[in-house]
């Protein structure tokens, strides 16, 4: 596994999901869809993502540069995604875009 991200987009989307429509959710939404059509894109590095039982959350997606993290805010499945998101299972969200200065990761031998 490669855990220097040092250079690359790291778009951070944190969340409050409000509990609605759960089974629309799961299927079109979360997780696997999105993250199986992110995979896809060009410049895709990466993902990172955990949620709370209180339906906090956070998703970190990393991107080879600043053209590929805003193909992805604009590709044409997320923005339908995202506008459900906003009508349906979310109270709130917000996104934080920035550089990767430093990264490093340590794993228990």
């Amino acid at each position: 596994m490669n855990d220097d991200r040092t250079g690359q987009i790291a778009v951070i989307f944190t969340s409050i999901r409000n509990g609605a429509d759960a089974a629309g959710y799961g299927e079109a939404a979360a997780a696997a869809a999105m993250d199986a059509l992110a995979a896809a894109q060009p410049g895709y590095r990466g993902v990172d993502s955990a949620r709370e039982a209180d339906g906090r959350g956070i998703t970190v997606s990393y991107w080879a540069d600043d053209a590929a993290a805003i193909a992805w805010r604009d590709h044409p499945e997320h923005t339908a995604i995202r506008e459900r998101g906003r009508s349906l299972w979310y109270d709130h969200y917000s996104v934080t875009v920035t550089r990767v200065e430093r990264a490093y990761a340590w794993t228990r031998p």
